[in-house]
């Protein structure tokens, strides 16, 4: 049961923040590309990196917490599922206090669209 650890704490976060997508109609999920184009550098570079760390000896994973299966760069699929995971439950969490703050602009649209009709949200 141990071997679950980190895969349930991940399934617990995301099992906090995925009901956003539906209870506050965030569109998170809907709006898959530009959710790839947030999470894919954030794998990419942390994946890099981890694996450069355990190469070098400075990083380790306890195998009794993990699933045991191992990427290459000896990385474990626990902690790229995290790589996952977290930036997804920031991004519906970010989403939903947009969506509760009547779609608050953080950075990314045009400042003179109109804002989406209410039906539509």
């Amino acid at each position: 049961m141990a071997r679950l650890s980190y895969v349930a704490i991940l399934a617990f976060v995301l099992v906090g923040c995925l009901w956003l997508e539906v209870g506050l109609r965030t569109r998170v999920l809907r709006r898959w590309r530009r959710l790839l184009l947030t999470i894919v550098p954030v794998v990419l570079v942390f994946f890099a990196w981890d694996a450069y760390a355990v190469a070098q000896g400075h990083w380790n994973f306890d195998t009794d917490r993990i699933l045991g299966i191992d990427l290459p760069g000896a990385v474990p699929l626990d902690e790229v599922l995290f790589f996952i995971a977290i930036p997804l439950a920031a991004v519906l969490t970010l989403e939903a206090v947009r969506s509760v703050k009547d779609h608050w602009r953080v950075g990314d649209e045009d400042p003179h669209a109109p804002r989406e009709p209410e039906e539509t949200r």
